[in-house]
């Protein structure tokens, strides 16, 4: 139990120290692959340290609302990342949250940041937190179903059982988890506010999302904020390879395995952030009124892998 409990703690902390370099690995593949001089690998460190050593600002009419809520974003992202198995199976905490809670928390997180960014009452929060409950509404059905899949080839809705199932036992090809894979990756980028939904580095009123919904923050609040995002990114990366591509991570009690289980991850995150970067390259910003329609594909890739499982997997 004690082993346990260490490695829960410590998956923990290396999401909260990883996420970080994560999110500076996708901008140093986006600038090469664009031809432009990329930042240092570093850079959202020193970003954080800068903010966190500034003075906050806040509105007149800001409520405690908007002082809590990057708090509460930042803790539900830390939480949501203890949940997900990146190293070893052995997370004794597991079966309080399984997968449905964890979706459970990034809707928490997210009507907190939706409420905060209307409290101050500016017409860019307002239009930022409609876009994002659209979004949203549209992205958790189809994240469900996802996990419904993983959860019936399992017979478990907890992570570790699901990842022990697929990686540590027999050898099957489940064609369900092909169009569960696609559905993921769809709801990834929409949750994500990455392209083709959102973009992560414009200011443009008539298209930005996420950053729509932080402009009022400054200091402190918003290095949690930007923490959180980052983390939120880690944590869907260690989803996708939890329940697509869970070889490597250790089974419980297998301390032995841990340093290639490290490994692993490092791999496979270095090569999902440079494929990140590469389909934010080759594809274009849709339209807002296009998310229903392309979120809307994800849910039924997602149920046509739930059917699939019962004709073919049973």
């Amino acid at each position: 139990m004690t082993t346990g409990v260490l490695l829960q703690i410590t998956q923990t902390g290396l999401a909260l120290l990883l996420a970080p370099l994560l999110m500076g690995w996708v901008n140093i593949c986006r600038a090469w692959l664009q031809g432009r001089s990329a930042p240092p690998l570093l850079q959202p460190y020193y970003t954080l340290q800068k903010l966190f050593h500034k003075d906050a600002v806040l509105a007149h009419d800001a409520t405690r609302l908007f002082r809590f809520a990057p708090y509460l974003i930042f803790a539900c992202m830390v939480l949501a990342a203890g949940i997900v198995p990146t190293l070893a199976n052995d997370l004794p905490f597991s079966p309080a949250a399984d997968v449905i809670a964890l979706v459970g928390l990034f809707a928490l997180a997210r009507v907190f940041q939706a409420l905060a960014a209307m409290d101050i009452g500016t017409a860019f929060g307002s239009l930022g937190a409609r876009r994002e409950m659209l979004v949203s509404f549209l992205a958790e059905p189809a994240l469900l179903m996802v996990f419904f899949t993983a959860s019936f080839i399992s017979q478990s809705t907890e992570l570790p059982h699901i990842v022990d199932r697929l990686a540590h036992q027999e050898f099957a090809l489940y064609p369900s988890l092909a169009f569960a894979a696609v559905a993921f990756w769809m709801v990834s980028t929409a949750e994500n506010a990455r392209i083709p939904v959102d973009n992560p580095s414009t200011h443009l009123e008539l298209t930005m999302i996420h950053e729509a919904m932080i402009l009022e923050y400054s200091a402190r609040h918003l290095a949690l904020i930007e923490w959180a995002v980052a983390l939120k990114l880690f944590t869907y990366s260690a989803l996708g390879i939890a329940l697509f591509l869970p070889w490597g991570i250790a089974a419980a009690g297998d301390l032995n395995a841990l340093p290639l289980a490290l490994l692993a991850l490092v791999l496979k995150l270095a090569l999902g952030g440079a494929a990140l970067a590469l389909l934010e390259t080759i594809n274009a910003k849709m339209r807002l009124f296009r998310a229903p329609e392309f979120l809307g594909t994800a849910f039924l890739l997602a149920v046509l892998g739930m059917l699939v499982h019962f004709l073919l997997e049973v």
